[in-house]
């Protein structure tokens, strides 16, 4: 399938990579096989890629541009990098789609709906699976990616979260040369975490980019509510004075207050070992099911993880398992937010980072101390008071609607012509025994009278 995947094109190994990330969705197989799908390809002929921007922004190159690079500094399956420099002398990155992309991807995606369809309809083993909800989630992935107008948006927004930490870098985009297929902004001059040489500059401070990376994670999870959903070591770059630069923002991820309590008390739950605290967890999370056996999945969590506690950290992969923990709940119907299981994504991305920095990284340990803290800050009493505020508005809304309500189903139950509609999953059933139970009763009043008349003859 991961060959098919790759021969297939952009758009199929896109869904793969998807796919890599939710062993929720699929079997674990076969999401741990998608992880090898990578989307490196060669890049666009300069010609092509000058055609899509004299028509991007109505004018020559030389019009807009100091300088261009027609060698691109990066190539993949939707986009490529190139090197500019505007007439002001400011350096700069331009993201330029492929040509052709749009019509593929829309051509890929209507032929994923269909087989997904069919699979849905003649395949019973694949409904568990969901296989039109996965295309569906694939199809929003795919249009942030290919939207460079919300990816802009998305590096507006960083950069405002950003503004007053001197520690992260987030560059600067150029609302008026940017469009839906074309994205110019601020080149950060550092290197990519991903190159070896990234930590062999000088004044390199592994264990302060370290900490700075952290915190500033952290903060995008719970303070801001809003994180970088790429976040491997290509998309981090190593500054001067140990500043940390951030990039591509085609994926992010966005967490609700619920979401990140959740994610606070799965940490404690993981490193106090609290097994029904962390099924209670995902349960809460999830949308509601009377299948859910939370006792047994509990059972089948600590099975899962408490093998791997007595280890050190640096040997355990918290973000993995917790990858795989959605599996685990998937096989008792539970079906997690998508938001969720891209922050666990990022949280094998992070640990991956870390160690490179810092062998005995323990990403379980850093968590806590900001989990604790957001418990903290969530007890204050000027948070608690906002709680309770926004609880009181609700509460004021209800009391002004009840009694509204109520008057309506009064009117509804005295209405002369009022029934109730029952309706059961097995009502067939229960139909077919109530008939068969209604012959057998009609057979034995047969019966009964054939035998007492011969008996009264």
């Amino acid at each position: 399938m991961r060959m098919a995947f790759e021969q297939l094109g952009p758009s199929f190994v896109k869904l793969g990579q998807l796919l890599a990330t939710r062993p929720d969705l699929i079997p674990l197989e076969f999401s741990q096989e998608f992880q090898k799908l990578h989307d490196q390809v060669a890049g666009v002929p300069f010609a092509e890629i000058e055609k899509i921007l004299t028509s991007h922004f109505g004018a020559p190159l030389p019009d807009v541009f100091a300088t261009f690079d027609p060698t691109p500094m990066a190539a993949a399956s939707i986009a490529q990098v190139h090197r500019a420099r505007l007439k002001d002398g400011t350096s700069v990155v331009v993201k330029v789609q492929r040509p052709g992309i749009d019509k593929i991807i829309g051509e890929d995606l209507h032929t994923l709906k269909l087989l997904a369809e069919l699979a849905h309809r003649y395949i019973p083993e694949v409904r568990a699976f969901n296989p039109a909800g996965i295309v569906q989630e694939f199809g929003r992935s795919l249009e942030q990616e290919t939207n460079f107008i919300i990816e802009a948006n998305n590096i507006r927004r960083f950069a405002a979260n950003f503004a007053d930490d001197p520690d992260v870098k987030i560059p600067n985009v150029y609302g008026q040369f940017t469009g839906r297929r074309v994205l110019v902004m601020e080149a950060l001059e550092g290197i990519p975490l991903s190159q070896s040489g990234a930590l062999k500059q000088d004044g390199v401070e592994p264990e302060e980019i370290l900490k700075r990376g952290l915190r500033a994670y952290m903060k995008m999870i719970y303070t801001d509510g809003l994180f970088h959903g790429d976040l491997h070591a290509g998309n981090v770059l190593l500054l001067p004075n140990n500043k940390i630069g951030l990039i591509d923002f085609g994926i992010v991820g966005r967490i609700n207050r619920k979401t990140q309590n959740a994610i606070a008390n799965m940490f404690l739950a993981l490193a106090e070992e609290d097994y029904d605290r962390m099924a209670y967890v995902y349960v809460d999370l999830a949308p509601f099911t009377e299948q859910i056996d939370v006792d047994q999945f509990a059972r089948d969590t600590r099975d899962l993880i408490a093998p791997y506690f007595g280890l050190t950290m640096k040997n355990v992969n918290i973000g993995r398992l917790l990858m795989a923990s959605t599996a685990v709940a998937s096989k008792h119907g539970l079906v997690l937010p998508s938001e969720l299981v891209l922050f666990f994504k990022s949280v094998v991305a992070l640990e991956g980072m870390g160690r490179m920095l810092l062998p005995d990284f323990d990403f379980l340990t850093y968590s806590l101390e900001f989990a604790k803290e957001l418990v903290q800050v969530r007890m204050e009493p000027r948070r608690m008071f906002s709680d309770a505020s926004v609880a009181a508005r609700d509460l004021n809304s209800l009391l002004a609607f009840l009694p509204r309500q109520i008057k309506q189903g009064l009117r509804r139950v005295n209405d002369p012509d009022f029934s109730i509609q029952i309706r059961s999953k097995d009502f067939r059933r229960l139909e077919k025994s109530i008939d068969r139970g209604s012959w057998v009763i009609f057979g034995g009043l047969v019966v009964s009278a054939v035998i007492l008349g011969l008996f009264l003859r």
